[in-house]
């Protein structure tokens, strides 16, 4: 199987930062800040009109827990038949019970929008109530990628889980273990040298720039506590270049 190196992004700076440091893939989304959400068909068709790169697009209406309404997921069906119109190579899903299983009668529909293209678990299997039977639903209802940080928040801590799951991959031929939370070149090889098996990576690689706003109001926030509108997150190429050389 080939290594893979994912970024997620959530803007066409971002996009073409990745493409250019030499990622695999993207995961397309919007709203990093609080995890990614659903991002815009107009972005996604920008995108296609310059680079033919996989993209995967993340299907999540809102931030929060993973336990959907049903009027919640009918949203998540309806984008997720706007972008594959507009040109998404796969998605990147995922819903609970509220008692933390992986909940296959939720996402039949958001199945079915997906049906032959790519499909990836996301990261509700690191907050789901035993990791490893999730994982192994996931196989059954045919995906073919599972992100994960092993259950921690960030994928260093999580890597005996993580190295669990990897040799469910190996012996079950199981959906791939995408390795994800806090991933950069100096992550990738710690796990590759504990878990020589372990060959996708997921990154944002974000840097900060300074915003060419020359007038500043200060103290009128327009998002979370802590964060400005003077620092703009984008990816850095660099960072892409310096990760995809440990995947080499």
């Amino acid at each position: 199987m080939s290594r893979i190196l994912e970024v997620c992004v959530d803007s066409y700076a971002s996009a073409m930062a990745a493409i250019a440091g030499g990622a695999d893939r993207l995961e397309l989304c919007s709203a990093l800040s609080v995890g990614g959400l659903t991002p815009s068909a107009a972005l996604l068709r920008q995108l296609r009109r310059a680079s033919n790169i996989p993209i995967r697009c993340l299907i999540r209406p809102r931030g929060g827990d993973f336990l959907y309404t049903k009027e919640e997921v009918e949203q998540m069906a309806m984008e997720m038949r706007v972008l594959r119109d507009a040109g998404a190579d796969g998605f990147v899903i995922g819903c609970l019970t509220a008692d933390g299983e992986l909940d296959g009668n939720a996402m039949e529909p958001l199945l079915k929008e997906a049906s032959g293209l790519g499909l990836t678990l996301h990261r509700c299997i690191d907050v789901s109530r035993n990791l490893e039977d999730t994982y192994r639903k996931a196989a059954q209802l045919g995906f073919d990628t599972v992100l994960t940080s092993g259950g921690a928040g960030k994928c260093l801590d999580g890597m005996k889980t993580v190295g669990r799951l990897l040799v469910i991959r190996d012996t079950e031929n199981g959906p791939e273990v995408l390795i994800g939370a806090g991933v950069n070149a100096k992550v990738i090889t710690v796990f590759r040298e504990k878990f020589p098996q372990s060959r996708a990576f997921h990154m944002s690689g974000k840097t900060e720039i300074e915003s060419g706003m020359r007038f500043r109001r200060e103290g009128v926030p327009m998002g979370l506590p802590g964060l400005d509108e003077w620092h703009i997150p984008v990816t850095s190429e660099e960072a892409v270049k310096e990760a995809k050389k440990q995947l080499l």
